[in-house]
């Protein structure tokens, strides 16, 4: 079987939306449910214009939701597969911890420059 280029393109995309640490705390953080800016901002100690900034790529990209209620816009999780990916991650990496660490391919400037 052969990969296609475009299907290979898209789930590199989609993947990038999860690599940035930010984007990941955010995701991570909506695990337990709607909040509001603020309240992202409290449980990920991230600044306001970061965490703003992440959520309007991650609300472009598909992964999260905007709903207004009152004076209030509440942010979750597009989709349960979303939260799924995430639990999968956590499985995985308590299998491949040590090496992921370890691993000297991977550094935070590939990361910064995606």
């Amino acid at each position: 079987m052969t990969a296609k280029p475009q299907s290979i393109e898209i789930q590199a995309k989609l993947f990038r939306g999860f690599s940035d640490p930010s984007r990941l705390a955010i995701l991570t953080c909506l695990r337990d449910g709607s909040r509001t800016v603020g309240e992202i901002v409290e449980k990920t100690g991230l600044s306001q214009p970061n965490v703003s900034n992440h959520l309007g790529c991650l609300r472009d990209c598909g992964l999260v939701t905007a709903s207004p209620q009152g004076r209030f816009v509440y942010y979750a999780l597009s989709d349960s597969r979303v939260e799924q990916l995430l639990t999968l991650a956590d499985e995985l990496l308590a299998d491949v911890a040590k090496g992921v660490y370890e691993c000297t391919r991977y550094t935070e400037e590939d990361v910064k420059h995606d």
